[in-house]
């Protein structure tokens, strides 16, 4: 036997069984990972306020602690108007529910030429009550299950609040801190990567809050105008939900006034889906472009397509953290790639030419019934008169 042979053969174990471990361990810490790189996202989103205030003399621990405030509170508000929305709705339905039940009763009838009764239904009820009974029993045996999960959301989102704090408060000591690890050729680079990182988070997440103002504030004039109940309540709805929830944000935003104006009055949910998809044009067109050409803009199909891919990758959270990291990446890579003029190729746009050649077209006989309307005015004429005279 080779003497080298099993000092190789050692070190293979030794190597195979560090990647098991190191495996292992990533796996067992991957929900740290994950509540790490989504308080990471928050800390860059919420550090320029945080700046701003350190520049006017307020400590960083303070200022953090005053955000996360003013955050707290906002959330606070917004579920609790949802909550109150809510219960009244569910209020209102458990009083209308015999009413429903008798319209559901005779639409039935009606339709499939039936001859159902409330006493009936209430017979069929009863009969399969050991099945309600199986089923209740099943979500009281969950309710412990429900509960710990519960107990673990709270437990992640304060974990995620305390890295995001001390990510905030302490950011020039991390990026110190970091910075003494690297040469310092390369520190350079990494506060400049973070420095966009911080830009283009924090410009997307604040663009999206001013939309969302001003979304709520538009909705909010129109269903108080329509009488709705829980204007404000529906309006902050719709402006949170389709700014901040991705792709199906707007979907959900418009579901829930018009199921309100439904239970009030019929016409009022026409007229709200109608504003509804009205306003999302306005945005589209008038808003957004100027309010992310100042902040970050995100093309929709690559913000669609990062959508996925976190899904894909983290789940909810991959998802919600999508866009702000793929606005960072298009960052990065409007810094770091370099770009090329391309030549003029009819191959890369096609009736280009011919679109360029129409306008022209279009500019020189604007141009010519301009000269023409103005050739044919009595100033124009007296003036030709004044300089024949005057030659």
């Amino acid at each position: 036997m080779p003497r080298w042979l099993p000092r190789a053969m050692m070190l293979a174990l030794l190597l195979v069984g560090a990647f098991k471990l190191a495996d292992w361990a990533f796996h067992q810490l991957i929900d740290l990972f994950v509540m790490l790189l989504v308080a990471f996202f928050l800390s860059l989103a919420i550090e320029p306020a945080v700046d701003r205030m350190a520049a006017r003399g307020v400590r960083r621990g303070l200022g953090t602690f005053l955000v996360f405030i003013a955050l707290a509170i906002a959330v606070a508000g917004f579920l609790t108007s949802l909550g109150t929305l809510l219960v009244d709705q569910v209020a209102r339905i458990a009083g209308d529910l015999p009413h429903l039940v008798d319209n559901l009763i005779g639409w039935i009838n009606r339709t499939f030429h039936q001859d159902l009764s409330p006493g009936q239904l209430q017979q069929r009820v009863l009969r399969d009550s050991g099945s309600i009974e199986k089923y209740a029993q099943q979500a009281a045996d969950n309710v412990w299950g429900l509960s710990s999960t519960l107990v673990g959301g709270l437990f992640q989102a304060f974990t995620v609040g305390l890295f995001t704090f001390y990510l905030t408060a302490d950011g020039p000591r991390v990026r110190r801190t970091v910075c003494s690890l690297l040469p310092p050729a390369k520190q350079a680079e990494v506060l400049r990567a973070w420095e966009i990182a911080l830009a283009k988070t924090g410009g997307y997440l604040y663009s999206r809050a001013l939309l969302a103002v001003a979304s709520a504030v538009a909705h909010w004039v129109v269903f108080a105008l329509l009488g709705l109940p829980y204007a404000g309540a529906l309006a902050i709805w719709v402006g949170v939900m389709s700014q901040f929830v991705p792709t199906i944000g707007t979907y959900l935003a418009g579901a829930l006034p018009v199921i309100v104006a439904l239970t009030v009055k019929p016409v009022d949910a026409l007229w709200v889906l109608t504003f509804v998809i009205v306003y999302q044009q306005i945005e589209n067109y008038l808003l957004h472009p100027r309010i992310t050409a100042k902040t970050v803009d995100v093309h929709p199909a690559v913000a669609f397509g990062s959508v996925i891919a976190g899904a894909a990758l983290l789940g909810a959270v991959g998802a919600l953290i999508a866009i702000p990291a793929a606005a960072t990446l298009q960052g990065f890579v409007g810094t770091y790639v370099r770009r090329y003029e391309v030549a003029t190729d009819p191959r890369i746009d096609r009736g280009e030419e011919r679109r360029r050649l129409a306008r022209e077209r279009t500019r020189e006989t604007a141009s010519r019934l301009r000269r023409l309307v103005g050739s044919d005015g009595p100033e124009d004429s007296a003036g030709q008169s004044g300089d024949g005279e005057g030659s």
